[in-house]
């Protein structure tokens, strides 16, 4: 019997939810149900999925930032049928392959002061090698992080997690201290213990959508190196034009020593990710021929992520979407911020290119405060699920909440989105905003079932 994946997909068509409460993890589906987003998505295209009667849902949240080019583009499909077809001596691992150069060359390029590249699997992975090449390079155990950052979820990673609900049950886990975001003096203090690596730090933050204070990053830069530690920056999300820039980074002017990316890397079809650093570090690492594989992944530089990779940076390229990032988020982020005068509840606007933050905050007015409060007794962070859910179920909009306990949603769209869609998401929140502030409705109604949930937890 041979294998046919059309024939499965259509024999199994609509088995998804039923499949993962049987064997995957139990809690997603009992999620998805819970708060009405389980839909069966038939196929995507750019900014767009698509459920099985054909309507379309705006993409606003782009697999946390994976779907930078959109999804299913032309060029990276192209890509990897043409690696397919050209039957590759793959992973042979004792040779030197020639995409894993290639791409290396083309992200260096955009990254002046770094020299060399390490290619593993995902985001956590570039952090884990990260933590290891710093510690390696200085001789010193212990790494600085911030509070509310995200930097991944195995081990290593999760020792720079600055969100609590994570690393929960996990301990012990390896020696970090947490400073808070933007806090010179609280570097400074931990680096006078001497036993720091490096300072790892998101130049805007996943969780709360965060945008480090002006002037941080190079004053942190100068600090660590005065005392012999490194600056790590975490542009897994923030990186590959996602803020108006190729990293996000180099808004501050400051040039890491170590920089992770991942996400937009893979044009969403192939994991990947990868660990920039300066030429000394690789070379104290990898010290003698002895000594070659101390770091290594299986299939960290398989052909199919670097040709992903390649395609995906063409596309970036080629249609300019690092300066349409800039330019489009700019037009979102303004309009945004005109709402916030109108509507109370909107407390703040925050982001940097298509990295965009909505927080809300408690009303001024008598009126409001009845259902604000009833929601942050029961959990804080339901009035933004509110929010997401409305969008979602009325405007066929899929956002996400920028993090547990916190009332702020993250918008992550393609870069490839522009005023259509500027427009569509404005006019759909306004929408949302109006019923909010009207203090009954659709909306509320969820927002009460949202509460006899967290109760019922």
């Amino acid at each position: 019997m041979g294998f046919d994946l059309p024939a499965l997909l259509t024999a199994r068509r609509g088995q998804g939810y039923q499949l993962h409460a049987s064997h995957l993890n139990p809690q997603l589906p009992r999620m998805l149900h819970a708060i009405g987003f389980d839909r069966v998505y038939e196929r995507a295209e750019g900014a767009y999925l698509y459920d099985a009667d054909g309507n379309s849902y705006a993409d606003f949240l782009s697999g946390f930032g994976v779907f930078a080019v959109g999804r299913n583009h032309p060029v990276v499909r192209r890509a990897l049928h043409d690696m397919l077809d050209a039957e590759l001596a793959d992973l042979v691992q004792f040779d030197c392959g020639l995409l894993p150069g290639l791409l290396a060359e083309k992200l260096l390029a955009q990254a002046p002061g770094l020299d060399r590249a390490y290619f593993c699997n995902s985001g956590t992975e570039a952090v884990e090698a990260a933590l290891k090449f710093a510690r390696n390079a200085t001789g010193r155990p212990r790494i600085i992080f911030c509070g509310h950052a995200y930097h991944g979820l195995t081990v290593g990673s999760l020792s720079v997690n600055g969100s609590a609900e994570f690393r929960r049950g996990f301990g012990p886990l390896l020696p970090d201290t947490s400073i808070p975001l933007g806090s010179t003096d609280a570097l400074a203090a931990e680096l006078a213990k001497g036993d720091v690596a490096a300072l790892i730090v998101e130049p805007v933050q996943g969780k709360g959508v965060n945008v480090s204070p002006p002037g941080f990053l190079p004053a942190a830069r100068e600090l660590l190196h005065a005392h012999g530690a490194l600056l790590i920056c975490d542009e897994v999300q923030t990186g590959i034009g996602r803020t108006g820039r190729f990293f996000s980074y180099q808004h501050d002017g400051v040039e890491p020593d170590i920089v992770t990316v991942a996400k937009a890397l893979s044009g969403g079809f192939v994991p990947v990710g990868a660990m920039l650093a300066k030429d000394w570090i690789f070379r104290k690492l990898y010290s003698s021929m002895d000594r070659v594989v101390v770091h290594d992944s299986t299939f960290g530089s398989n052909a199919a992520a670097m040709a992903a990779g390649l395609a995906s940076l063409a596309v970036i390229e080629d249609e300019q979407l690092v300066s349409n990032a800039e330019r489009t988020g700019a037009a979102l982020r303004e309009a945004l911020t005109g709402l916030a005068s109108e509507y109370e509840l909107l407390a703040e606007v925050r982001g940097r290119g298509l990295m965009v933050g909505l927080e809300f905050g408690k009303p001024r007015s008598l009126r409001l405060r009845g259902g604000w409060n009833m929601l942050q007794a029961a959990r804080r962070g339901l009035f933004a699920q509110m929010v997401v859910g409305t969008l979602f179920h009325r405007h066929r909009i899929l956002t996400q909440v920028a993090g547990d306990h916190m009332d702020v949603i993250k918008l992550l769209p393609p870069l490839t989105i522009g005023e259509a869609e500027v427009k569509l998401f404005c006019d759909a929140f306004a929408d949302v905003m109006a019923e909010a502030h009207s203090g009954s409705g659709l909306m509320w109604d969820f927002g009460r079932t949202l509460v006899r949930q967290a109760v019922a937890r």
